[in-house]
């Protein structure tokens, strides 16, 4: 999940990874910045980068009945994502529209360091949104301050499906020594233990996050996401121990790097697999028919004591620092986060909510994902969305080439030091 892929991760995923939400019917840069005023107060100018259309359609509905309930017109530039990535670079420093859709986590961090978002921490005292996020509060918080609303997310995990551990007797591993068994039950049926294709790097990614969640916990997990902790220190060791450890148990997918995730997910679906690290969205390599025997489990606990922390990637919108109408911004947000509405909204894309007294999702996925939030400690966004773009770039082709050569341990780890050591002076 390079910068290239860091996309919504839902619409457009059954084609590509590399493909998620591009727009379609999408505003170009200069004419959503070209508009002509309309008198201050009266107006509320969104950009967006929706691709779902679904999705797109809900948020204009919203975006009329406000309209119609305050007087103030509401209007949407929907943009392609990957131009949108560029252009909100120029945007919020000159032409900044009220409202605008990006990514929480480090990626929102980046332009709260620069003074380019608002703080909207009288909002959430306004509106109460602390109890009702929970741990998510975090993804748009810095330095205690608000800068954003989550909005859908995505839960990672390990998937199974659920016909095959009920003919085999197996259950979801809660521990690494569960996990090790259920491992070695899956290669005496013939099975891959864990389905993993990581042509495109970012898979990696997100198993490295679980083992270090699992043994080092988030705050010393943030802190390398943040280059204070250096890829050399002892920390990490136990990590690569256990991490190598499954790989000469050939617990993943022989020639991994030669497929991508979709693959993967197929061989899943197709009972060559017992067992899949990734998102919800992994959904659309299964059929149809199969989905519903799609199943999800936290990743095990690997040191006892622990507390759980879990991988939960949120996309987010913001009021941008030099908006024209930020009163009229907060009074939007106030409107369409109300839990039916974002509710609509986020159902429309099959994500996750973030608060939690949305009304129950269609998708019986969905609603497992929300029952398995309550219990987790505190959430991490996933490791191309935490760290810093190029570290995580040199970082997930580090952990590829560690499951192929793990004897190349030392090397890797050395030479992602030094990436660190340039990057966060």
């Amino acid at each position: 999940m390079t910068l290239k892929t860091e996309l919504s991760l839902i619409d457009a995923i059954k084609a590509s990874r590399r493909q998620f939400l591009i727009g379609t019917g999408a505003a170009l840069a200069g004419t959503a910045l070209s508009r002509p005023a309309i008198a201050a107060g009266g107006e509320v100018t969104i950009i967006s980068d929706l691709g779902n259309a679904d999705q797109r359609a809900v948020l204009e509905r919203l975006a009329g009945e406000f309209t119609k309930k305050t007087g103030t017109k509401v209007t949407i530039n929907n943009m392609d994502h990957e131009a949108h990535k560029t252009a909100i670079r120029s945007y919020l420093v000159v032409g900044a529209p009220d409202i605008c859709f990006w990514f929480s986590g480090n990626r929102m961090k980046a332009f709260v360091d620069r003074g380019l978002f608002d703080d909207i921490s009288d909002l959430f005292q306004k509106e109460g949104y602390s109890e009702k996020l929970g741990v998510t509060k975090g993804a748009v918080t810095v330095g205690g301050k608000q800068y954003g609303l989550p909005l859908g997310g995505i839960l990672w995990g390990l998937f199974y499906r659920k016909d095959v551990f009920d003919d085999k007797g197996w259950t979801a591993p809660k521990t690494w020594d569960d996990f090790m068994k259920l491992g070695a039950a899956a290669k005496s049926a013939g099975m891959i233990p864990v389905s993993m294709g990581t042509k495109e790097t970012w898979p990696t990614g997100g198993w490295f996050d679980h083992m270090n969640l699992r043994i080092n916990g988030l705050e010393k997990h943030m802190a390398l996401m943040e280059g204070k902790i250096s890829y050399t220190d002892p920390m990490l060791k136990p990590v690569f121990d256990k991490w190598e450890e499954l790989i000469k148990a050939d617990f993943f997918s022989p020639n991994g790097p030669s497929f991508g995730w979709e693959q993967a997910g197929a061989a899943l679906a197709q009972k060559k697999a017992a067992m899949m690290d990734l998102g919800s969205f992994i959904k659309y390599a299964f059929p149809a028919a199969d989905q519903a025997q799609l199943a999800f489990a936290p990743f095990p606990e690997i040191v006892p004591g622990v507390e759980r922390y879990e991988d939960f990637s949120v996309n987010s919108v913001h009021i941008p620092a030099k908006a024209k109408n930020k009163q009229g911004a907060r009074d939007f947000f106030a409107y369409m986060y109300q839990p039916e509405n974002l509710g609509a909204f986020l159902e429309a894309e099959g994500t996750i909510p973030p608060r939690n007294d949305c009304p129950p999702s269609k998708d019986p996925m969905v609603n497992a994902a929300v029952e398995s939030l309550k219990t987790v400690k505190g959430t991490s966004q996933y490791y191309d969305r935490d760290t810093d773009p190029d570290m995580a770039q040199d970082g997930m082709k580090g952990f590829q080439e560690f499951m192929l050569k793990p004897d190349r341990r030392d090397q890797i780890l050395a030479r992602l030091e030094k990436t660190r050591a340039r990057i966060f002076k």
